[in-house]
This record gives structure tokens, C-alpha cells and sequence, in this order.
């Protein structure tokens, strides 16, 4: 796998770009398909995993759908999605094995941005409860190839993460003890039996969109905001059609 990219290669799209988001928004609500999606009784149950500073509130629209299509969903359990790496997937590890359990099957893991990283190391370590990860506009190749308002969001958290305050990464989380373990699985081989999609913009304003060109996942491009993949009709598409395909692998194998 390549080596992570550096925080110098942050994207120079506009940050004005992310106004999109509540263009994106309207235009899902006006989609037929999106309101009135075809049920499917085949439908993998789905783990969602918000983006950096984001809860689980940011992806309900997502989530809506979702059902509405037949999944049983969970969310990661995030107010913020601030923690440090390696204790957010020790608790999405509960969550996976719950749902799981609650549905006698794998689970399809959606993570936007920071989600898509701890949903990639999540799939790595539990390859036997994941069937197929999808990342929206997740710098998995560089972290911190991310526009300066963002890296200046990042070093605020870290700095209260510093001072001890609970819940939050701290600047050891970067190169320290505590994530080592996080870091090299963020950059190690996923295990064929999962299937990855990365799904990214390169009018991305927040990342830099080579950051999220996995070389272990499918590449999918998308006209996106960054903050919008959540909400944006095309991004909806490319996972209708990932869990379609799903679906018929799994009737095709039974």
C-alpha cells in the first residue's frame, strides 16, 4: 500500500464549495427513487459511522433510506466523532457484534470522512462480520490531507485531548503509543472476503481527493460536496447499486 500522504497536499478547491450541501439536500428530497425506494427482503443489515466532528444525527437521512430499502441499521453510538482512534473501534467492535447479532449476518459498514477510516480498520480486524465497507470521501492514504480550517479543527480537539479533557484524541493519538496499532491497520491489506468502495469527489473541498483512492477498494466519482456525500443523489446511487450487487451475490450463493 502506498505511504500516507502528507497534511502539505491539502485540497485548493474552495471551501465555499461545501454551500452545496443544502442544494444536495433538496435535490435527494425530490427524488422519487430516494422517497419510494424498491424493498428489497434480502437487505444486509448496515453499521453508519458519522465524519470527523459529526454524530450519528448527520447520517439519519442516510439511515431513513436505508430502512425504507430494508436494512436493519445502527449507528455508531457518537455524539461527536472526536475520540481517539483505537478506543472508537473498540466500541464500534460492540456495536458490529450486536448487530450482527441482531441479524444472524454480516454487515455492510458506511463511514463518511473519519468514519470511513475507523469503518476500514473495523473491517480489517473483523473480516468475518463485514461483508462490505464503503467509504465516503475518507483520506485513508493521509489523514491529515485535509484543508488548513480543518486542520485547525483538528489541533483544537487534540489540544483539549492534551489537557485531559474525556472523549477527545490527543496530539499522541498522531504518532504515539496509543493508535500505533490503528495506523498500521489503517494501511494494511483488506482481507478478500470484503469488498470496499471508495467513494470520492474531486471537487472535494475538505479533502484532498487522492487521499481516498484506496488502492485495496473499488473507486467510484461522484459531483459531491465533501459534507454532502451523506445527502447527495449520486452517492445514493452508487449505494443502491453496491447493495443491489450484494444481494444478488448473496441469492446467486444460496
Amino acid at each position: 500500500m502506498s505511504a500516507p500522504l502528507s497534511s502539505t497536499e491539502a485540497p485548493a478547491t474552495r471551501l465555499s464549495g461545501e454551500l452545496r450541501y443544502g442544494l444536495e439536500l433538496a435535490r435527494l428530497l425530490a427524488d422519487r427513487d430516494f422517497r419510494r425506494p424498491a424493498r428489497s427482503g434480502n437487505a444486509r443489515p448496515v453499521l453508519l459511522v458519522p465524519g470527523f466532528m459529526a454524530g450519528d444525527g448527520s447520517l439519519r437521512v442516510l439511515a431513513g433510506w436505508l430502512r425504507r430499502r430494508g436494512s436493519r441499521t445502527s449507528g455508531a453510538g457518537m455524539l461527536l466523532n472526536v475520540d481517539c482512534a483505537e478506543r472508537a473501534v473498540e466500541k464500534l467492535e460492540g456495536r458490529l457484534r450486536r448487530l450482527r447479532g441482531r441479524a444472524g449476518e454480516r454487515v455492510v459498514v458506511i463511514g463518511q470522512s473519519r468514519g470511513g477510516e475507523l469503518g476500514r480498520v473495523l473491517a480489517l480486524r473483523n473480516p468475518d462480520s463485514v461483508s462490505t465497507l464503503v467509504m465516503l470521501g475518507s483520506p485513508v492514504l493521509g489523514p491529515l490531507n485535509v484543508g488548513p480550517a480543518v486542520l485547525g479543527a483538528v489541533r483544537s480537539v487534540a489540544r483539549l485531548g492534551d489537557v485531559g479533557v474525556p472523549g477527545m484524541f490527543s496530539s499522541e493519538c498522531r504518532a504515539g503509543d496509543c493508535c500505533e496499532r490503528f495506523r498500521i491497520d489503517l494501511l494494511g491489506h483488506l482481507p478478500q472476503s470484503v469488498r470496499a468502495v471508495s467513494v470520492y469527489s474531486r471537487s472535494d473541498a475538505i479533502v484532498g481527493y487522492e487521499s481516498c483512492l484506496d488502492p485495496d477498494a473499488e473507486h467510484v466519482e461522484v459531483r459531491s460536496s465533501h459534507t454532502g456525500m451523506s445527502v447527495n443523489v449520486e452517492v445514493f446511487r452508487v449505494l443502491a447499486s453496491v447493495l443491489d450487487e450484494e444481494e444478488e451475490t448473496r441469492r446467486a450463493a444460496a
